[in-house]
């Protein structure tokens, strides 16, 4: 690129305490949703195309390090450094069970059939709920070697991932048998780690690295070096031909997938950047900031490469064209009304 451009983000306020964790819902009927977790005690929803503010759920007594959605985006679970994890009703904002816990909650994730929640933290065990029996005892995997950071399901449920805050690599659970089946080496501890939408890759980042594993074979395809210590990366959904990261120098950075050349640069937020992640068309992604703000940035029309499909996705074929157009006129229609939980952030830089 000969000359990077100047996004201006749609900036979400609300949060009085830093955001540490960011989950877009997929694609439901009625849109896509942004939840967010924050030191403030209080996970946000939000509608994840315009950020305007759903909702709060309102019930923990300590800093939520953790949230998700269930692929349908009717439920949505915290975990907490109040030695609790719940599970709320997305469309209520009711609490519908609070599983107690020894020690901070620094994890959770709904399995991908929606039946199972999964949590890990300081205790070094992770915990699989039956959300059909609540008061069910919960299947206990014992034995991670650290002090669990971030958890993730793959392989239809039959696999899950997990990483330690006090040491490195990503290690991989065979659900069957509870046991480690594979340990994905990294130098630093891995802050994040994510399975892409089409389940072909895990993206990590671990110190100043990003790298991207192989996840059905597990070897690793790509490992780029970062201006810094990057918390987050997040890989682009759709074509995955570019991905985004942010860290402690307080700018979210855009990279190509293939050559990881630096192709974008976000100026904006006033404080480290804690999570990254793309909405699950491609169109946008967001972040969070100790600064206790969510930004929300426009991916930007297709170019002619990325139309003419990439060596990571599908070809963009009538039907997809279509609903880009269609997108388009909305994010316009969008632009010319004023939300009430985002306004644009004026600034130059």
């Amino acid at each position: 690129m000969d000359k990077k451009k100047v996004v201006v983000p749609l900036v979400c306020h609300g949060h009085s305490r830093p955001v540490v964790d960011l989950f877009y819902s997929p694609i439901t009927p009625d849109g896509f949703f942004l939840v967010s977790a924050s030191k403030d005690s209080t996970p946000m929803l939000r509608n994840g195309e315009t950020g305007d503010w759903i909702g709060t759920f309102q019930g923990h007594k300590g800093a939520v390090w953790s949230c998700c959605l269930d692929k349908h985006a009717l439920r949505a679970a915290s975990a907490s450094a109040d030695f609790s994890a719940k599970l709320w009703d997305a469309l209520t904002g009711d609490e519908l069970h609070s599983f107690e816990h020894k020690h901070i909650v620094r994890a959770c994730a709904f399995s991908e059939d929606t039946h199972l929640l999964l949590t890990g933290g300081v205790e070094k065990v992770l915990r699989i709920y039956d959300l059909n029996r609540l008061d069910a005892p919960p299947r206990e995997v014992e034995n991670s070697p650290g002090s669990v950071r971030t958890l993730a399901w793959l392989h239809s449920d039959q696999t899950i991932l997990s990483t330690c805050t006090d040491m490195g690599g990503v290690r991989l659970w065979d659900v069957r048998t509870g046991k480690i089946s594979r340990t994905l080496e990294t130098k630093s501890s891995v802050t994040s780690a994510e399975v892409s939408q089409d389940g072909r890759y895990i993206t990590t980042a671990d110190g100043s690295t990003v790298k991207f594993w192989d996840a059905n074979h597990f070897g690793l395809v790509k490992s780029y070096n970062m201006p810094c210590i990057v918390e987050s990366a997040s890989l682009e959904p759709k074509y995955g031909n570019k991905f985004v990261a942010g860290g402690e120098d307080m700018w979210v950075r855009v990279f190509d997938f293939h050559t990881g050349e630096e192709v974008g640069c976000n100026k904006g937020h006033h404080g480290p950047v804690h999570c990254v992640r793309f909405s699950p068309g491609g169109e946008s992604y967001a972040s969070g900031s100790e600064d206790g703000t969510i930004r929300i940035w426009q991916t930007g029309p297709l170019t002619n490469n990325e139309q003419d499909g990439s060596s990571n996705g599908p070809i963009l074929n009538m039907k997809d064209a279509a609903d880009e157009v269609t997108k388009q006129i909305e994010n316009v229609h969008i632009d010319e009304e004023k939300n009430e939980g985002c306004e644009k952030a004026n600034y130059a830089e």
